[in-house]
């Protein structure tokens, strides 16, 4: 008996297969995000500012002698007063061959999620337009808002990308 697999917004998942995302927090909120995206995960360190650089760029670090952007999601998304601590953590994107730092509250865990356990996110107020979430994954009584990263890093308003080729 063959299966066809409904086709999910990330296009990824293949017939009952999972997909595996990074959770991390952002305030009182669990985000998830594509672990094929994520480089490494590093304790947050101070940046370097860069001058007329929108508030929520921290700065650059260098990472192995490449200098990359940080940008902080709680100031971009007012979430938030950002409070640097040993839980402060670094994700190191590499998103179409560009890499980059976001700054997140703290990372949990992998979650592997199945196309069952995704569900569209409702259109309603969150910080995240929805044009950049991917859904809502639930295991058991946890639910994880789930970013489209790629979108949301290559989007005009972040200004660090120039255009993704398709």
């Amino acid at each position: 008996m063959s299966t066809t697999s409904s086709s999910s917004k990330n296009g990824d998942v293949k017939d009952g297969a999972g997909s595996e995302f990074l959770a991390f927090t952002l305030g009182s909120e669990e985000y998830g995000i594509d672990i094929l995206k994520v480089q490494e995960i590093r304790g947050y360190e101070v940046v370097t500012r860069i001058a007329n650089a929108p508030e929520f760029i921290k700065g650059v670090i260098n990472l192995r002698g490449i200098i990359i952007p940080v940008v902080d999601m709680r100031i971009k998304f007012n979430l938030g007063t950002p409070v640097y601590d040993q839980f402060t953590v670094v994700i190191i994107l590499n998103i179409g061959g560009r890499i980059m730092g976001v700054v997140v509250d703290s990372v949990s865990d992998v979650t592997t999620l199945t196309p069952e356990q995704i569900k569209p996110a409702p259109e309603m107020g969150t910080a995240f337009g929805s044009d950049y979430l991917v859904g809502l994954g639930t295991v058991d009584e946890r639910m994880l808002i789930l970013i489209d990263i790629d979108k949301l890093m290559s989007s005009s308003e972040m200004g660090l990308i120039e255009k993704l080729a398709a």
